[in-house]
């Protein structure tokens, strides 16, 4: 990337300064730099938080083979635990990584459980979701036991996909380990990258294998064409009614509804016209509880589950009204909020409450569910079909929210008006201010803010409220990210 402001025409890529066209982007680092700001900084900001998807590396792997501790040493810090448990509030298997200046989300699948199907059926589950999800893989095999039946079974399923593949010989902690390394070829999948994910021994060399594999960005999952269908994604707990709610909008039984709890394992597809419009609906499984928790058929619709949130554009998170918010709700909710989604919240069951519920449903909804305070709300009945009108309504809104772009110009003026008003708090005798920033992404919303010290988390979550006050964003998590001006990059 250039460290010299080119003039407008010179064609930058899209993907080096995020949503900013070219002549907004020249002017803005002009901004930036009679701020004082080192140039190569404020490009990779904008191109940090302007990025757009990021391609998804998975890594998959028996249990106890260290995938936990190779996700660790890519990331750089002790944040995947033994016990995994992904789509829940800080429960995560996906984080960001970078390498070699190319970033990229990475997914770490966790050990794989055995249910009554057997080891097959499990392994099969497990790698399916994470393979599906992943624009490559990282498989990893414990060098010093060599290939397993288990081991195999995977291979099996690497070729069927056609995904790109980096062999990981983990656990060779010195050249004495580098011929159980190389019997790894008979596995073929190519090379065998012999690696101590423990010592960090050979994992940079493997990640210049990675980069080789994983495209510049991911393969588009939605908006396959302009005018196509939108992917809306029916999350939440078992028995909320999802199917129900499906079958209603479209007017005849698309999906099996029971009143047993879990009857949907698998999403389910569905192309329905609603309000005029063809709309893509995924049914998904319910997601029961801590995912670290579950077993068998359930551990995997939940994986399935975070995968079509991933492939959707809008997640609409149906609650029971009829029953007290509980954490589950909460914890999809923050699924949904964390994958970047517009969200519609729909309280099903509306017609089945008295007074006396709607009241403290009220009031549980501000306390518990204060964190989406800013997505379209619907109340619905299923079964009866009441306010299904309403809807589409809130869908395209939370749409228009998702997609929404501020310019620069007036980001600034707003900026400009909020530190006058409502500076930042005095801290150590020093008050940082925001010198300006830009939107650099959309879906969801994306900014980037240049300020000349650390800005504390009260006040950021102060910007958001105000940003949604002067430009919507109803339906739409936000992302701000700050940097902060370095003293020894200030100019005269």
């Amino acid at each position: 990337m250039s460290d010299q402001i080119q003039p407008e025409g010179d064609g930058f890529a899209d993907h080096d300064h995020g949503a900013l066209g070219d002549a907004e982007y020249a002017q803005f680092m002009e901004l930036a730099a009679e701020e004082g700001f080192d140039v190569e900084d404020v490009e990779g900001a904008i191109e940090e938080a302007g990025h757009g998807p990021l391609p998804v590396l998975a890594v998959i792997g028996r249990p106890n083979v260290g995938k936990s501790t190779l996700v660790n040493r890519i990331i750089g810090r002790r944040e995947a635990v033994v016990e995994d448990r992904p789509g829940v509030t800080r429960d995560r298997v996906t984080y960001e990584a970078e390498w070699s200046g190319r970033r990229f989300k990475l997914v770490d699948t966790g050990g794989w459980e055995q249910d009554v199907l057997g080891i097959d059926a499990s392994v099969a589950a497990q790698a399916e979701y994470a393979i599906e999800a992943a624009d490559a893989v990282v498989f990893v095999v414990d060098a010093t036991v060599g290939a397993t039946d288990t081991d195999e079974a995977v291979v099996r399923l690497l070729r069927k996909a056609g995904k790109p593949v980096v062999l990981c010989a983990n656990k060779v902690d010195g050249p004495s380990g580098e011929a159980d390394a190389t019997a790894l070829w008979a596995l073929g999948l190519g090379e065998p990258h012999p690696v101590s994910a423990l010592h960090g021994r050979g994992t940079g060399d493997m990640l210049d294998a990675v980069l080789e594999a994983l495209p510049e960005a991911p393969e588009q999952t939605f908006g396959t064409a302009i005018g196509g269908p939108r992917r809306i994604a029916l999350i939440g707990r078992p028995n909320v009614g999802k199917s129900s709610l499906l079958n209603k909008v479209a007017n005849e039984d698309r999906v099996v509804v029971n009143e047993m709890a879990g009857t949907t394992r698998d999403p389910v597809d569905e192309l329905i016209e609603l309000g005029g419009v063809v709309w893509k609906f995924v049914d998904t499984a319910g997601i029961r509880k801590r995912v670290h928790l579950q077993q068998g058929a359930d551990y995997y619709a939940s994986l399935r589950t975070a995968a079509a949130v991933e492939k959707a554009e809008v997640a609409v998170i149906l609650i029971d009204a009829s029953e007290t918010i509980s954490v589950q709700d909460q914890r999809i909710v923050t699924m949904a909020v964390e994958a970047g989604r517009a969200i519609v919240v729909a309280y099903n069951k509306w017609d089945t409450l008295d007074g006396e519920r709607r009241y403290y449903l009220e009031r549980e909804i501000e306390t518990e569910l204060a964190q989406v305070a800013w997505a379209p709300r619907v109340n619905v009945s299923a079964a009866t079909g009441r306010h299904m009108e309403k809807l589409v309504p809130a869908i395209e809104t939370a749409l228009a929210g998702w997609e929404t772009r501020v310019p620069t110009g007036r980001l600034n003026a707003f900026l400009g008006e909020i530190v006058a008003s409502h500076p930042h708090p005095v801290r150590g005798g020093k008050q940082p201010r925001i010198l300006f920033g830009t939107q650099a992404g959309t879906k969801p919303p994306r900014f980037v803010f240049f300020a000349s010290g650390f800005i504390e988390a009260g006040y950021r979550r102060f910007l958001e409220r105000r940003l949604r006050e002067e430009f919507g964003f109803e339906g739409t998590p936000i992302h701000i990210s700050v940097r902060v001006r370095e003293k020894r990059g200030r100019k005269k």
